[in-house]
């Protein structure tokens, strides 16, 4: 039987959210029912309310969240009721030409529940990143659930699903940060600083934070950045070069997604170093880079895509580095809320006082 169930709404482009009543069917075959129990608030989510995404409004916002299966429908076997999950954007399909090649993180057909939740008036929500999860339960594709060790707080594990799991890759999966390398992080925010966390983790010697807020900077300090550089006072690119020997950086990660950064990025790079784009642009962007450098610098000009992720491999290993004490995820909560507080924490976050607010339901 259906149940009704209180949810966060993005009515229309820029309108203020609204705690609405919540349609959530019963899971059909290859569905879950997932009782959500915590969820952060993304740039992505604010993304949506803004309409900056796409305007299948109404939006049911939410998705960096943890929970647990509640009920499955007609074939799934990957997860049960009872199993505390992450929950993930995309099932993978398993038959497309990137998972026959064994790259299902790369999956060209990956899906999402096929029913709709819905208004009480019958109205088709649209789920943010196929998951809606600030709501107290939300239907998803059953790929989409990740189980993870139980002990895990769900506050921090849900971070998983979308922000820390894209800095985190981008850093490891994507850029192959490894032991020895210097690496440059422009824009710290919560990807930004996931990727100095990751980047620490995977053994870098230096590791450069460059922002233009001193409290994103501190922050960076404490999460494994080596250096700070302020772009709003020094020339990034020259401060980069000068704290790695005149070389530039093995590895620079921009996770802001402007032009103006993504050049940094590039000529802040050692030669045959790697670039990894994970800020998220605007359609309109574009950027103009001389190809004689783009030849005569060699290496790599790579965008990270949710960090190049297979959550069914990253998500239960980076809960276990967690729960062992050497990957401190808990620092990315700056606050829990409930889902009344929602609005705010969109203010907050646009005036950069959080890393992350988290609903707790």
């Amino acid at each position: 039987m259906a149940q009704r169930v209180r949810g966060v709404i993005a009515p229309g482009k820029n309108e203020p959210v609204r705690v609405e009543t919540i349609i959530v069917p019963d899971p059909g075959p290859g569905e879950a029912v997932v009782k959500i129990q915590a969820c952060g608030v993304c740039h992505t989510d604010l993304h949506y309310k803004q309409g900056g995404i796409n305007d299948d409004f109404p939006f049911l916002l939410g998705h960096e969240a943890a929970g647990v299966v509640e009920s499955v429908g007609e074939g799934v076997t990957e997860v049960a009721p009872g199993d505390f999950v992450v929950l993930n954007w995309r099932a993978v399909c398993g038959q497309c030409r990137a998972c026959l090649r064994g790259r299902p993180q790369y999956c060209f057909n990956t899906h999402n529940a096929k029913q709709k939740m819905t208004l009480e008036d019958g109205t088709e929500l649209s789920p943010a990143l196929g998951i809606g999860a600030f709501a107290e339960k939300t239907l998803v594709a059953a790929g989409q659930c990740t189980k993870v060790d139980p002990a895990a707080k769900p506050e921090v594990a849900g971070l998983l699903g979308c922000g820390v799991m894209a800095g985190i890759g981008a850093a490891i999966n994507t850029g192959g940060v490894t032991r020895g390398d210097s690496v440059a992080v422009i824009g710290c925010g919560g990807v930004g600083d996931a990727a100095i966390m990751g980047s620490r983790l995977a053994g870098a010697r230096k590791i450069i934070a460059v922002d233009i807020d001193p409290r994103k900077l501190a922050k960076a300090v404490e999460l494994g950045a080596t250096h700070t550089v302020n772009s709003r006072e020094t020339d990034a690119v020259e401060a980069i070069r000068e704290l790695t020997e005149g070389n530039g950086a093995d590895v620079v990660i921009e996770a802001v997604g402007r032009p103006e950064t993504y050049e940094q990025a590039f000529y802040a790079r050692d030669l045959a170093g790697t670039v990894v784009l994970v800020g998220v642009p605007t359609p309109d962007m574009k950027i103009e880079l001389p190809l004689q450098e783009v030849f005569g610098r060699g290496g790599s000009l790579k965008s990270s895509w949710y960090g190049d992720c297979l959550p069914s491999r990253d998500f239960p290993m980076l809960v276990d580095l967690h729960l062992q004490g050497r990957l401190a995820l808990d620092a990315f909560v700056s606050e829990t809320i409930s889902l009344d507080d929602i609005e705010a924490a969109f203010e907050k976050m646009h005036h950069g006082e959080v890393l992350r607010s988290v609903v707790i339901l």
